[in-house]
């Protein structure tokens, strides 16, 4: 299927992509179809990415700086966002030893809107939030309509504490929406992702695999 994007009414349309399914606590990853950046690069060129914020973890001067790339609609991203990243929260972020950088990657409308509500309110409550997201994907994506899956995720960002109001604002924002997917595109196309989760760290692509086995890899650059 050829996920294309689509600016209407003032909100993102993008054709929904079929579900992926995938074996729990296997890590994999989820392609990226290279048509969504061709379809909709005219749409996107004159968008303003500049106040788009990296959303981060971890000290600044960390020795290691690592990029996740992932989607809130990619099961894999939530298989690892449920196991592994507590750990790597609790050995490397909490430490001082490890940045996290995340970066969205959009497959459907369904992940735009996701990150629309998880940047609502700015950094602070983002990986609060996204957790929500990640913990209840089934629940949202697999709706199997767009009413039922925004409905969803108004639920989720009334239960982070964002008032209604401004919660919808941020869902009715087709500037931000057209900027975030032009920074995706910028990100994705620069760092050569095809496929989520991703990890760059300090500078090198690592592709998703068993916590340990990323661990090992986190260690390296550590030197330990």
């Amino acid at each position: 299927m050829t996920r294309m994007f689509a600016l209407a009414g003032g909100a993102i349309a993008i054709a929904a992509a079929a579900y992926f399914t995938f074996t729990p606590g296997t890590p994999g990853t989820t392609a990226i179809d290279p048509f969504v950046g061709a379809a909709n690069a005219q749409e996107t060129t004159e968008a303003d990415t500049s106040a788009i914020v990296e959303m981060t973890l971890g000290a600044e001067d960390a020795p290691v700086t690592m990029v996740e790339y992932a989607s809130f609609t990619c099961p894999h991203c939530a298989n690892f966002h449920t196991s592994s990243m507590k750990q790597l929260k609790s050995d490397f972020i909490d430490t001082g030893k490890v940045k996290l950088i995340y970066r969205d990657v959009y497959f459907d409308k369904y992940g735009l809107w996701a990150s629309m509500v998880a940047r609502c309110t700015g950094p602070d409550k983002f990986f609060g939030i996204a957790d929500l997201l990640y913990k209840g994907q089934r629940d949202w994506v697999q709706v199997g309509n767009d009413t039922g899956t925004i409905g969803a995720l108004r639920k989720i960002g009334r239960l982070a504490g964002i008032e209604q109001e401004e919660l919808e604002a941020c869902l009715q924002d087709g500037d931000k929406a057209q900027a975030l997917i032009a920074w995706y595109q910028e990100n994705a196309t620069a760092d050569e992702i095809t496929g989520t989760p991703s990890f760059i760290i300090n500078g090198k692509m690592v592709k998703n695999q068993p916590y340990d086995d990323l661990k090992k890899v986190i260690e390296a650059e550590l030197g330990e």
